[in-house]
């Protein structure tokens, strides 16, 4: 996974992104038979934090699509190292790791209360016209809000 980049004059390396956390306590609806969270779910979670995450930016979902934009998934990976259980208090990290262009990736941790990494994974969402359904370049007052991140 890349990541945003600056060197400084002793030869450090910092790294600038937007990072963001926001909870989800498990529903027995988001469990399977054995009590885990059904796989399907994941999505639904990565959804949740990246909505989460743009909101805090001051840029919202329904904004978008008043404005004729869309932001469909376009591909999306996912890695399961742990099982989330009924219950459980998910802490759900989302990453924006560079700024966007036509494409926007976002990289996603899920944490238990203890801090245990159960999944992570990574979507890369484009910017279509409503109106078209063409890709565009991402729009320019979300470029402007994440900038700062990417000093």
């Amino acid at each position: 996974m890349k990541k945003g980049i600056l060197k400084l004059a002793h030869s450090q390396i910092f790294k600038f992104m937007f990072n963001h956390q926001t909870t989800y306590r498990v529903r027995y609806a988001d469990t399977d038979q054995m009590g885990f969270v059904y796989y399907g779910n994941y999505a639904r979670l990565y959804e949740i934090g990246r909505v989460e995450a743009l909101r805090t930016l001051g840029f919202q979902y329904r904004e978008l699509e008043a404005s004729g934009i869309w932001m469909p998934v376009y591909d999306l990976h996912c890695r399961f190292v742990q099982a989330a259980r009924y219950d459980d208090l998910l802490t759900i990290r989302t990453t924006i790791a560079q700024p966007p262009t036509a494409r926007m990736l976002f990289e996603y941790e899920v944490k238990n209360e203890m801090g245990t990494l159960l999944n992570m994974g990574q979507t890369t969402l484009i910017f279509v016209r409503a109106i078209n359904q063409r890709p565009m370049p991402a729009p320019a007052d979300l470029v402007e809000k994440l900038k700062p991140f990417f000093v």
